[in-house]
C-alpha cells in the first residue's frame, strides 16, 4: 500500500469526551433537548452541519440559530480539546514508522480543516501528513468519495495502491464509493459490529496492525 488516507476522530485521536462536551454545552446554551452520549459518539464521523440536525429530527431550525449553534459548538470544542483531546495510544510512533517506510499518509475529516490542523499540530503529528482534507473543501460531505477523491487527484496516488483507514461506518462507506481499499479500526466510536457489516477489507482491533496493511 503507498497511500494510508486516515479519518482524525476517533482514528488517530481520542476525541470522544470533547465532542461530547462541546456538543452538549452547546445545546444547552440555546435550550435545545441535549442528545445522549451514546447519539454524539455514533454521528461523531459525519460533519456536525449534518449530524446535529439528526440528533434534533423533529425540531425545525431557523437558520441564523443553526447556524449560531454551530458557532458555539466550535468555540466550547477549542476550549475543552486544551484537556481533552489525545492520541491514541502508539498512534505517533505508527505514522513515524509508516513515514520511515516512504508511505504517503492523509486526513479526511469531518470538521473544518482550520480546526483539523490547529488539532494536528496540537498533537503534534501535522509533519507526518503530505496533504488534510476538512469539510469545508468539499460539497458533498462523508459518506460521499469526495474527500477521498480530492486526495487521489491532487497528489496523483493510484486508487489501486490507496486505503481508507476509519472507525466510523461512514468512513468505510466514502472508501468503498471512491473506489479504494477500506479498513476499519475497533478502537473509536462504532462497534465491531456495525463495521463488520460494512464488509471492509479489514478490520483491526490495535493501532500496530495498521503496519500489516
Amino acid at each position: 500500500m503507498e497511500a494510508y488516507i486516515f479519518d482524525f476522530d476517533g482514528t488517530l485521536a481520542n476525541s470522544g469526551k470533547t465532542g461530547i462536551l462541546a456538543t452538549q454545552s452547546a445545546f444547552q446554551e440555546f435550550n435545545l433537548k441535549v442528545p445522549s452520549e451514546k447519539m454524539i459518539n455514533y454521528y461523531t464521523g459525519i460533519p456536525i452541519e449534518k449530524s446535529f440536525k439528526k440528533m434534533l429530527p423533529d425540531y425545525a431550525f431557523r437558520e441564523t440559530e443553526f447556524q449560531a449553534l454551530l458557532s458555539a459548538f466550535r468555540q466550547y470544542y477549542k476550549e475543552y480539546e486544551q484537556e481533552n483531546l489525545t492520541l491514541f495510544p502508539h498512534i505517533k510512533e505508527v505514522l513515524q514508522k509508516l513515514k520511515s517506510l516512504g508511505k504517503r499518509l492523509y486526513v479526511v475529516s469531518s470538521k473544518h480543516s482550520v480546526a483539523l490542523k490547529r488539532n494536528l499540530e496540537y498533537l503534534d503529528i501535522a509533519v507526518y501528513f503530505e496533504g488534510v482534507v476538512g469539510s469545508d473543501q468539499v460539497e458533498h460531505y462523508k459518506p460521499a468519495p469526495d474527500g477521498v477523491l480530492y486526495i487521489l487527484k491532487t497528489y496523483r496516488i493510484d486508487p489501486e495502491d490507496s486505503i481508507m483507514i476509519g472507525d466510523a461506518s461512514f468512513d468505510i462507506q466514502m472508501g468503498k464509493a471512491a473506489g479504494i481499499k477500506t479498513c476499519a479500526v475497533s478502537w473509536g466510536a462504532h462497534s465491531f459490529e456495525d463495521l463488520d457489516n460494512e464488509a471492509p477489507n479489514f478490520l483491526i482491533n490495535h493501532v500496530e496492525d495498521l503496519l500489516k496493511l
